[in-house]
């Protein structure tokens, strides 16, 4: 039987900065929680001070020494996803881990304040911009990581390079599908790239099984399929752990993709996770990182 991971096995983070997106709850609330109680210094990127403020005060509850603060960060706009990385690069003197965990899942068709399709555009080209913004910052650090937030659903899917913004057709499942693809792709890209430069930075990938959280507050009627399985479903502090396993592991390799290790990684505790083999191919990977570079105006 595979040894059982818990939070209580994640190594000391003491002397590390992290910036956790969508850290106000959910999965990122966790992370955030957890990373602070092992003593890394954890920026909470959202974009409500309220809800993060209300995020701040609840782990502090338990760990008053916990050292947090707000990023405001919103990731359907560049420009705030622009003016983020230009704070947290004047105010920090260090960055260890970068965890882009923040997503949407399945909206009504809705577009970014520059125009790509609400998922996509959160869930990979905002992350990528933001990455490629911090990348100096984290390639300093000898031992940073990157992880990226991908999902079960990437299995099976493809990027629509011919509708990259759905203007033809939109399908909610199906462009939620192609976003995690790309978190996929952009994982490994990102992987062969920091390799190439001689880094010894790693891009990881992590995804949280079924958990119960809010993102699928957009499901509707499709909430009712998933009532017979919400007896197995992580929680989302259990959710949490492939993300810390992933950020944290002295073991990950670059490239290392964790979920969790219970019967078809849908819950319970966290390992290495299967990978669609369509995810590692270096076609699309190049093709989908000229066009977010293009479409981001930001070089990595």
């Amino acid at each position: 039987m595979a040894t059982v991971y818990r939070e209580v096995d994640v190594p000391s983070q003491q002397g590390k900065t992290a910036l956790v997106t969508g850290a106000n709850t959910g999965i990122g609330f966790h992370t955030a929680r957890v990373l602070a109680a092992r003593g890394a210094r954890v920026l909470l990127g959202c974009r409500d001070e309220s809800r993060a403020a209300e995020a701040i005060a609840a782990i502090q509850s338990k760990l008053p020494d916990a050292d947090l603060a707000w990023l405001p960060l919103d990731l359907a706009s560049l420009s705030s996803i622009e003016k983020a990385a230009g704070q947290v690069q004047q105010t920090e003197s260090h960055l260890d881990l970068l965890i882009n965990n923040a997503g949407v899942m399945v909206p009504p068709k809705t577009l970014t304040e520059d125009g790509f399709e609400l998922q996509f555009g959160v869930n990979h080209l905002g992350h990528f911009a933001l990455t490629g913004h911090l990348l100096p910052m984290l390639k300093a650090r000898a031992d940073a990581r990157i992880v990226n937030i991908s999902s079960l659903a990437h299995r099976g899917a493809a990027i629509d390079f011919d509708d990259i913004h759905a203007e033809r057709k939109y399908s909610r499942m199906k462009r939620y599908q192609m976003s995690k693809f790309a978190n996929m792709l952009f994982t490994f890209g990102l992987q062969q790239r920091l390799e190439a430069s001689g880094s010894g930075a790693l891009a990881v990938a992590a995804h949280p099984g079924g958990s119960n959280t809010e993102l699928g507050r957009h499901i509707g009627l499709m909430r009712f399929l998933f009532l017979p399985l919400e007896w197995i479903m992580n929680s989302a502090a259990e959710g949490a752990l492939p993300s810390l396993r992933a950020a944290t592991d002295p073991d990950a390799k670059g490239g290392d993709y964790y979920g969790p290790t219970g019967m078809g990684e849908f819950a319970r505790s966290a390992g290495i996770a299967k990978v669609d083999s369509a995810a590692r191919d270096l076609e699309a990977i190049n093709r989908l990182w000229g066009i977010s570079e293009a479409l981001t105006n930001v070089s990595i």
